[in-house]
């Protein structure tokens, strides 16, 4: 009886080669990674500005170093860590400047309601460390924050950017505040003018909610009032009240009336 062997080098090269077709990807992967990191390797600015972002919330993050000016793409959950990746990045040796194209990938909030719990949280920072002298502004369009007026030195203006850049929803903030002057003067006319304010009977009643005072800022001996009252009496009242106080030059009254538009007086 005739038997027949098997074909063996014929055999060979088909499992062979079945074999090198099923470890392909995980080959080309380790290739492309083992090419990443010798690009990485041959670019010591690059590999210093990625290993600033080594911590989960930059996960989605990548940097990309050309003639020292980093690219920032890819996306985080919060605004704050988009800023926070551009200052680590800069620290970086050999970066002349950050572009940065992260997106915030956070939930989507309506402008208005966004706007409506920012403000509420704004009107109560810093209560009790003289809140009462910032008049800080904040509209939102599109996810975008700006905030603008004044705030009485710069850990109050810090302290609403820090604020906004936390909360969810925020895709980008633009920090248009203004810190007023270090003034032994101004700081005693800001005293000055809030007991002439709330010093009257009849405006008083603002100095019970810390988050709805009449809010007085003072550049160079120049006040300016800020803040919601119940009728155009108060508003009139309170410019009278501080255009009174001895070393005032000039008073303008931003005061709105609750149910109206706002009015300048000066």
């Amino acid at each position: 009886m005739t038997r027949t062997m098997p074909n063996f080098p014929a055999a060979f090269l088909a499992f062979t080669l079945a074999g090198s077709l099923l470890s392909f990807p995980s080959a080309s992967w380790a290739a492309s990674r083992s090419l990443d990191a010798a690009a990485q390797a041959d670019n010591p600015v690059s590999s210093e500005a990625a290993s600033r972002l080594d911590k989960k919330q930059y996960r989605e993050v990548k940097v990309n170093v050309e003639n020292g000016i980093a690219t920032l793409t890819g996306s985080v959950t919060l605004y704050e860590y988009k800023a926070d990746a551009e200052k680590r990045v800069r620290k970086a040796k050999g970066i002349t400047a950050v572009r940065n194209l992260i997106e915030v990938a956070g939930p989507s909030i309506p402008d208005q309601g966004l706007q409506a719990k920012l403000q509420e949280k704004l009107a109560y920072d810093r209560v009790g460390y003289g809140n009462t002298f910032n008049a800080i502004t904040l509209s939102v369009e599109n996810g975008v924050v700006t905030l603008g007026g004044h705030a009485r030195t710069d850990v109050d203006k810090d302290s609403a950017l820090a604020l906004v850049s936390t909360y969810p929803g925020v895709k980008d903030v633009v920090g248009e505040i203004e810190v007023d002057p270090v003034s032994i003067m101004d700081d005693q006319t800001r005293m000055q003018v809030a007991r002439a304010i709330y010093g009257y009977a009849a405006l008083s009643k603002y100095s019970i909610d810390p988050a709805k005072p009449i809010r007085i800022s003072v550049q160079n001996g120049h006040v300016e009032l800020y803040g919601t009252v119940d009728s155009e009496a108060d508003k009139n009242l309170a410019f009278l009240r501080a255009n009174g106080v001895a070393g005032v030059f000039s008073v303008k009254n931003y005061l709105l009336v609750a149910g109206q538009q706002s009015e300048t007086q000066k």
